[in-house]
Formats: structure tokens, sequence, C-alpha cells
């Protein structure tokens, strides 16, 4: 039978963790835990696994009711993502104005007006078609920019236009971004 886990026991394990190369923490996960260590899981993730399960010993886990809580907004939330009603606040492409095909991107740089078609699969800028507005706008600066960035979709409130353009809030870089007349 397993000794149990004191209070101190844990502590003293967890500041030891910090010292334990991956093939130490891997036997230690599947000591805890059971299972063999997922493939591609880092040594960070391992050392907070294992604490976490630490201390879950010694205090005691979620309660069964939480657990059905946590599944069913996980649930929820995969559906949601899914059927696209939702999507993850805190990924740059969430804030991210959704292009359609026919929508024109307007953008002054170097003293010139840069036209840009929205088209399906992709961005007409002078004839060519690219794969990403990032691409676009490389190829209109010279350097690297990001595209969402570069044409203003990303500031806030960009408001959409009656005729379906885009005439995005504020100044990005040194010129302005104007929807097409």
């Amino acid at each position: 039978m397993a000794k149990r886990l004191t209070e101190a026991d844990v502590r003293r394990e967890i500041a030891e963790l910090e010292t334990k190369d991956i093939k130490s923490l891997q036997t230690r996960w599947r000591d805890l835990f059971k299972v063999p260590t997922p493939r591609g899981i880092r040594a960070p993730f391992l050392r907070r696994a294992i604490a976490y399960r630490l201390q879950e010993q010694v205090h005691g886990g979620l309660s069964s009711a939480t657990k059905r809580q946590l599944r069913k907004i996980a649930a929820a939330d995969h559906a949601a993502r899914i059927d696209g009603t939702v999507s993850d606040r805190h990924s740059s492409r969430a804030r991210q104005i959704k292009l359609s095909p026919g929508t024109q991107l307007v953008r002054e740089w170097d003293g010139q007006t840069e036209v840009v078609d929205v088209v399906r699969g992709g961005y007409v800028w002078c004839g060519k078609t690219y794969s990403t507005l990032s691409a676009v706008a490389s190829a209109i600066t010279g350097t690297r920019w990001s595209g969402p960035r570069f044409f203003g979709l990303t500031a806030p409130r960009a408001p959409i236009t009656q005729r379906g353009r885009i005439e995005p809030a504020g100044n990005v870089g040194n010129d302005q971004t104007e929807a097409a007349q």
C-alpha cells in the first residue's frame, strides 16, 4: 500500500520537479496518472500537471458536480466553435473582420492609392492573386507587414459602408487607409 503524502512531502516534491529532466518527469507522470505521457508534452507542462496531481492527492480533487459542470461548459463551447457562433476572443483572428468576395480594400502608401479586391480564396492586387492579406501588404511595402493591420482591419470598430466596403477607424502606420469610392 502506498504511503499517503503529507503537505510537506508535496511541497518538497514540487520544489524538486524543477531539477528533474524529461525522462524523470515522464516516469513520475506514469506513476501518478497510471498512463503513458502523451506525445509531444514538454517538461514545463509535465511539471505543472504533476504538481497539480500531487496537491490533488493531499487536498482532494474537484467534486463530481464541478467536473460535470466543466464538461458541460467545454461541450457547449466546442459546439459553438464548430457552428461558428463563438470564436476564441483571445485570438487575433477573432478580432479581424470577415471579408466577403467583392469587398475592396483601399490603402494609400508612399503617395500611391493601392486597391485590393477580395476574391474567393485570396486577394487580387495589380492583377496578381495572393493567398493572404499579409502577402499583399508585403508586396506593396517591400517589407513584412501584418496584412490586417496594414489595411486597418484590426483597429477597433471598423464600420462597413453601405456598398460593402471597409472603412477602417483611424490611421495605420504612416498613411491613411480609406474606403474605395
